[in-house]
């Protein structure tokens, strides 16, 4: 008696949650797994499984390819704030028809002593630091530089995976770096470079949380920018767990 093929489960990835769902189900002989990258970083930490690297050409790239590789199930881990990404796969499956959930770990939440200042997009924080201070520690990533490189005044230090291309602030030291990050050296990085302001996206990532508990020991202004809304109508796990239960519940 012929058992019944593995169901394909593509998972778009490139975060730690990702990594754990493809990890999580790599065992499980009723599915096949795929995780997809975007490619830009150069050297990415690689989930296990099957893995596709570049984009897909927008929501109908991404339709076309669910439907030529027979996807049963699609589950968007990307980074809280590939908002592009995110829309594209809730288009691409409302039109092939394929389940979508979004796992989106939780953002921050200000603690006592937390001096954060909202910010809505990268503009919106540039706006705000010539009031905050002179030295600032940006850890948004190397895209979306450009929208800081009208401040002369302030000096800039950059941490990315990958080095940022122009145009940039003109004044920046750039520090080539991936977490997780430790507090003491969060602490002594803001000492050293004698940091007043520190920028960051809400990723919610536990692996970068010490950079704002050191902030707040130094007390120092934060400029938390806000993540964008997974898209309307797409059911949200929290953890790598809450997603697979979600995806053998659809898939049973």
């Amino acid at each position: 008696m012929n058992s019944a093929p593995a169901r394909h489960v593509l998972i778009l990835g490139g975060t730690t949650e990702a990594r754990r769902l493809a990890e999580e189900l790599a065992g499980d002989p009723a599915l096949r797994v795929t995780s997809s990258l975007a490619g830009r970083v150069a050297a990415p930490r690689l989930p296990v499984g099957q893995v596709r690297i570049g984009g897909f050409g927008g929501a109908e790239g991404m339709a076309r390819w669910l439907r030529e590789h027979q996807v049963d199930a699609l589950i968007d881990a990307t980074h809280p704030f590939a908002d592009t990404i995110s829309s594209h796969a809730a288009r691409a499956a409302a039109d092939v028809h394929v389940p979508l959930l979004a796992l989106r770990r939780p953002g921050w939440v200000p603690g006592p002593g937390d001096r954060w200042h909202s910010a809505g997009s990268l503009a919106e924080a540039a706006r705000l630091l010539p009031d905050l201070g002179e030295r600032i520690f940006l850890t948004t990533g190397r895209m979306g530089l450009a929208t800081f490189a009208h401040l002369t005044r302030q000096w800039f230090l950059v941490r990315s995976v990958d080095a940022p291309e122009p145009p940039v602030p003109p004044r920046m030291e750039v520090i080539l770096d991936r977490g997780p990050f430790t507090l003491e050296g969060e602490a002594e990085l803001l000492r050293r470079h004698r940091v007043e302001v520190l920028v960051t996206k809400d990723s919610g990532a536990h692996a970068t949380v010490p950079k704002l508990t050191a902030a707040r020991a130094a007390a120092l202004p934060v400029v938390i920018i806000r993540r964008p809304p997974a898209p309307q109508g797409i059911p949200v796990a929290e953890t790598p767990s809450e997603a697979a239960t979600w995806l053998r519940t659809t898939l049973a």
